[in-house]
């Protein structure tokens, strides 16, 4: 197999799974994880509900899911929903977006309750409550 041979899911497929490779094309029914290491199409008319990671992605067609790539191109036919996390991101016009959107950075990192909970014997600091009232003090 040539390693610049594209991995292609043509329009008349329904496949569900796990996708890994360099480059894929994706013009038919995909469910599952995809992780490629180059560019990822989402063909116009594809319908594609996953976990998905790639360096680029360019999506014509509809996508749900969780999405972390480095460049995500929305073309004007796609319709995405979920989380999507890019360092780089261009929306065309007439294409739609329905969910979390983190662009133009590093991706952030997801908190866990161990995360933003205080370490053990760490004391955490309370803002002092604002006063309110007529102005009277009490007698």
């Amino acid at each position: 197999m040539d390693a610049d041979k594209i991995t292609l899911i043509d329009a008349e497929a329904d496949v569900e799974g796990k996708l890994k490779g360099k480059d894929a094309r994706i013009l038919g029914h995909f469910r599952g994880e995809v992780a490629v290491s180059g560019r990822l199409h989402i063909g116009e008319g594809a319908r594609v509900e996953a976990k998905l990671s790639a360096d680029v992605a360019e999506i014509a067609g509809a996508y749900q899911g969780e999405l972390n790539v480095r460049s995500l191109v929305l073309l004007e036919k796609a319709r995405v929903s979920g989380t999507l996390d890019a360092q780089s991101l261009v929306v065309r016009e007439g294409a739609q977006v329905n969910g979390s959107v983190n662009a133009g950075g590093p991706a952030k990192p997801k908190l866990t309750p161990a995360s933003y909970a205080p370490a053990a014997g760490h004391a955490v600091p309370i803002p002092p409550k604002p006063v309110s009232g007529t102005g009277s003090p009490a007698a």
